[in-house]
Order: C-alpha cells, then sequence, then structure tokens
C-alpha cells in the first residue's frame, strides 16, 4: 500500500474590497463596496479545475447585505466550506472586552447562517489577531479550532512596510499596531497543537504555517512576491518550504488571500495596493504552479478535514494574559 501523504490544509481569507480599503485607510469603505460577485466565480473556477476544496473565511458583514447571499451561498454549493473571519474584520479584535468579542463572533455567525444555511464552528481573527480571550470565547461556543496564529519572527518588518504603503492617521496606525502579530509570536509552535485555557478545557489550535526552523512565511502572498523576482527562485523556495515540512513532520496549513489570485484587471479599484499591477491570468498561473507541487507532496484538505486528521496532537499550551 502507499504511504499516506501529510495532511495539509488549504483556506482563503475572503476579505472584501472594503476591507482592503479600511485597513488601508482609503476614505468609502463605510458604504461596503464588493467584489465578490467578480472574484468568488474566478476562485471557485481554479478550484475545480485542480480538484481541490478548501475553507473560505467570510467577514460576516459581507454575509450580512443581501445582495451578496447567492456568491456566498454558491461557495457551499460547489463543495467548499465556510470559517467566521468576525463581523467588522478589524485587526485589532484582541484589543477588545470578552463580550464585545464573543458579540462578534456571535453577529458572525448568525450572519454566515441567514447567508448560507451553514452555522460554521471555525474561526481565524483577521490579521493574525488573537487573545486569551478570544480562546476561551470559541471554546464556550463549540468551535472545533482557531486558526488566528502566524509564528514569524519578521511580524514587526512585515507591519513597518505595510504602514509605509498606507494612508494610516498617526491614530489609526497605533490601533493597529498589533497588525501581523508580534516577534515573540515567532516562538509559538509550527505544529498544530492544544491550548488549554483556565477552566481546564482545551482548544485545538491550526498555525499558519511558515518555513521550519526559519520561520519565514511562504503563503501565497510571498510566493508571489518571489515569483516576481524570478519564477525559478519562487519554486526553489516553495520547494525548500515543503522539504522542511516533510523533514520535520510539520502538517502545513496554507493560506490564500483574494488579492494573490486577482489582479488590478479585475478590481481596478485595488490598484493602489502591492502586487496589483500583475495581471490575474499571471497569478492564477503561479498559484496554479505552487498548488500542484503542493498536491504531490501534501493531502491537501479544507480545514475541517484537516483538523480531524491532526487532532490527536498530545503538545498542549497554556496562553498567558500578556497575549492580551
Amino acid at each position: 500500500m502507499a504511504k499516506q501523504k501529510i495532511p495539509a490544509s488549504m483556506s482563503l481569507d475572503l476579505d472584501d474590497q472594503w476591507s482592503y480599503m479600511k485597513v488601508h485607510g482609503d476614505e468609502g469603505w463605510e458604504s461596503f463596496p464588493s467584489y465578490l460577485d467578480t472574484v468568488v466565480p474566478i476562485f471557485l473556477d481554479v478550484f475545480d479545475k485542480l480538484n481541490m476544496k478548501i475553507t473560505f473565511f467570510v467577514v460576516g458583514q459581507d454575509a450580512a447585505i443581501e445582495k451578496n447571499h447567492k456568491v456566498l451561498k454558491s461557495i457551499i454549493e460547489r463543495g467548499h466550506e465556510i470559517g467566521n473571519h468576525s463581523f467588522h474584520h478589524e485587526s485589532w479584535l484582541k484589543t477588545y472586552s470578552k463580550d464585545k468579542i464573543e458579540a462578534e463572533i456571535a453577529m458572525a455567525e448568525e450572519a454566515i447562517v441567514n447567508a448560507t444555511g451553514t452555522r460554521t464552528n471555525m474561526f481565524r481573527g483577521p490579521g493574525f489577531s488573537w487573545s486569551v480571550d478570544l480562546l476561551e470565547v470559541l471554546e464556550k461556543r463549540n468551535y472545533i479550532f482557531d486558526a488566528s496564529t502566524l509564528p514569524t519572527y519578521i511580524s514587526p518588518l512585515l507591519r513597518r512596510y505595510y504602514f509605509a504603503k498606507s494612508s494610516l492617521s498617526k491614530e489609526e496606525k497605533e490601533s493597529r499596531k498589533e497588525l501581523f502579530g508580534s516577534f515573540k509570536e515567532g516562538f509559538l509552535p509550527l505544529k498544530p497543537y492544544k491550548w488549554t485555557l483556565k477552566t481546564g478545557k482545551k482548544l485545538l489550535e491550526l498555525p499558519v504555517t511558515t518555513m521550519p526552523v526559519f520561520k519565514l512565511p511562504f503563503h501565497q502572498s510571498y510566493l508571489l512576491y518571489i515569483s516576481g523576482v524570478s519564477p525559478l527562485l519562487m519554486k526553489i523556495y516553495l520547494r525548500f518550504a515543503i522539504f522542511m515540512c516533510k523533514l520535520t513532520k510539520t502538517p502545513p496549513s496554507y493560506l490564500l488571500h483574494p488579492l494573490d489570485l486577482i489582479g488590478g484587471d479585475d478590481v481596478p479599484q485595488l490598484a493602489f495596493f502591492p502586487g496589483m499591477d500583475i495581471k490575474s491570468e499571471k497569478k492564477l498561473a503561479v498559484f496554479e504552479t505552487a498548488m500542484k507541487m503542493m498536491q504531490k507532496h501534501f493531502d491537501v484538505l479544507p480545514m475541517s478535514a484537516f483538523s480531524s486528521r491532526v487532532n490527536g496532537t498530545r503538545k498542549a499550551l497554556t496562553p498567558k494574559e500578556e497575549t492580551k
């Protein structure tokens, strides 16, 4: 019998046009301009082409808008699954009070079930934002996992670069000072593990995987950037990341964002974002190349199936209050 491949999860944070504008500090986001009708069909077609089912983390605000219901329901109809990506998509979620966090989670849940007919029990925080209170709320509401951590040492550099490219005021930058997490989060585990909460109960954590040992990100946004320098270098980088995952027996959780797959030709309103000068056709080609490499080495699954495969992990960490 053939040896079973290491599992890998595939997910896409379905951040809408307005959420990019909001985080970037641009006017007009309050009217919630959307590209979902344009981009979701593109995503679904490419996943069909690759024979791949994934998890879409949906923002509750988008699900609360009736005109988005049909396109969001199409995700379920095409065999994919939906997770909770908060209601307001604010990367400073970790600064909320516990009651406000629960309200945020509950609002998104209800909006998603009203839009799609499916109630989710999977969560990822916007901007990799998480806290002890968030973990406790998720466990209380019977979530099967949190997927909000990004274990990398270069988070402060990513945040500084993002701020340099944004139109944010000093006050807005202050409210977003935890965007992408802190340096100390680079010391969090890469492999799935369980938090042990103050109640003694446990919650599975599925970190967004970075390169084992080096903790350098290799999800699609970074591969796309490297491919702009050299397509060959991108393949070498991903091949090495895959090798390190297999060497350390790390089941990767691979992350996608909408702008990894679409360019300014499909969404000219976001042409100011880095990488949006690359046409959608080229982005999709880079993505297909990366996914075929992943499928060759891993059993690529949506996150619910992935969590079932890795849920036997024994390691447990106790989150510290200073992570709030």
